[in-house]
């Protein structure tokens, strides 16, 4: 359908935020710029390890992943997640990510990868713990979320609670510090796992957090004929944090974007000085949300009506 686009998610990289469409175009995620589209149904499955869904599959519009049974299986077959690729040859790292006081997870991401993988969950400060093959990092992370009492996961929802009234840079790093000395500190590291220097980097003024302020509600999921306009504020992995006119702030996952057609709506969609390209400054934000969006409630007030 002429028009339409089809949205793969956030991406970042050294130059911030992206989103990517169709046959590899991006959109630049500055803050401060509009985003406007509205969605053309119905969600079809995206399919698995870059092909397509055999039978174009329907999925709910509330999942984050838009894949079917059988498309999500074959994603999931040589995933290092999943512990189905042992034998991959590449250098791992093992991290300690941190999303908020209290709330630190351990985890590990291929070396060659950097920082993109902290980045893509929204952790907000990390710091590396040691470097060396697959399974001796995966023992390493089964050790310290044994030893520490960390999470290997943290929920998205958990993450989006804390972002606006987080503490200081030095309180982060202070943390982070804390429990790196801790975990190298702990007897039973694999012997072919190096251990790291606790160098904490801080992602705050990527992520655009010095003045967010709280949301007042989150999308549920994306519907046919809806639409999604606002000014980007923040971006922390797949979340953007939209100024909505009339509605304050308006988280908006973008995990629930795959899987649809998306067609602009005044400004704001489509890859940088092409067909569909975004706005300036302000566009979008005067379009509202028509989608279905949770409220926030606000500590020690009531919540006003948002749509």
């Amino acid at each position: 359908m002429a028009g339409v686009w089809r949205c793969s998610g956030v991406r970042w990289g050294a130059g911030g935020a992206r989103l990517g469409w169709g046959e590899g175009r991006e959109s630049a995620l500055g803050f401060g710029r509009g985003i406007a589209f509205r969605v053309v149904g119905p969600r079809r499955c995206v399919g698995a390890r870059g092909n397509p869904c055999p039978v174009a599959a329907p999925v709910s519009g509330r999942s984050t992943q838009a894949r079917c049974g059988e498309c999500a299986r074959l994603d999931r077959a040589h995933s290092v997640a999943a512990d189905t690729y042992l034998d991959d040859p590449r250098t791992y790292r093992v991290y300690l990510a941190w999303f908020g006081s209290g709330m630190v997870k351990v985890g590990i991401t291929a070396e060659e990868r950097g920082s993109a993988r902290l980045l893509e969950q929204g952790a907000v400060a990390f710091g590396w713990l040691g470097r060396g093959p697959l399974m001796a990092a995966r023992r390493c992370e089964e050790l310290l979320r044994a030893a520490l009492g960390v999470p290997d996961r943290i929920a998205y929802a958990e993450k989006r609670a804390v972002r606006a009234a987080l503490p200081g840079m030095a309180e982060r790093a202070a943390e982070v510090a804390e429990l790196h000395a801790r975990a190298v500190a702990l007897p039973g590291w694999p012997e072919s796992l190096e251990r790291l220097d606790g160098e904490v980097v801080d992602h705050a003024e990527a992520f655009g957090l010095a003045r967010l302020v709280p949301a007042s509600g989150v999308v549920v999921e994306l519907v046919d004929g809806g639409v999604v306009g606002g000014r980007v504020v923040a971006a922390a992995g797949p979340d953007l944090h939209l100024e909505v006119a009339g509605a304050g702030i308006v988280v908006l996952d973008t995990r629930l974007m795959t899987g649809w057609g998306l067609t602009a709506v005044g400004a704001g969609l489509g890859s940088e000085g092409g067909e569909g390209s975004e706005g300036g400054e302000g566009s979008g934000a005067g379009l509202g949300v028509t989608v279905p969006v949770r409220e926030v409630p606000r500590p020690g007030g009531v919540q006003d009506q948002l749509f």
